[in-house]
């Protein structure tokens, strides 16, 4: 009896490892997860204005423009694109730094135009 006790022993141990090695799995997976964040645009506001992420975390910004052409540009995150109306604009970053970075629109949309702004704040 003593070889089968063994053989059950080895076998509950290599299941126990099997079954850590997919918790460190799945929970470093899951640390990679993408945070999806919809924004719109329209003269002279972004909604949401401000937008809070955390860093080392990926994001995707999905902008959509509900008038007309407006930019989206946070030189400090290195990040920019257009927003055509009538589209999606998908924006991918991971920010690598804690901070707040502003962003605005670079593509003049009138009068009020100065005025289109947010924040991007990275937490920790």
């Amino acid at each position: 009896m003593r070889p089968k006790k063994a053989v059950l022993l080895k076998l509950a141990l290599l299941a126990a490892i099997l079954l850590l090695a997919a918790f460190i799995c799945s929970s470093s997976m899951a640390q990679e997860a993408k945070q999806v964040i919809k924004v719109s645009a329209k003269r002279f506001e972004y909604s949401p204005s401000r937008i809070t992420v955390k860093k080392g975390v990926p994001v995707v910004l999905e902008l959509t423009s509900l008038d007309r052409l407006h930019g989206f540009n946070c030189p400090a995150l290195g990040i920019r694109g257009d927003i055509n109306p009538g589209e999606t604009t998908t924006i991918e970053f991971t920010p690598q730094t804690a901070g707040t970075f502003p962003f605005h629109c670079d593509n003049f949309c009138g009068s009020g135009h100065e005025s289109m702004q947010g924040t991007i704040i990275v937490t920790e």
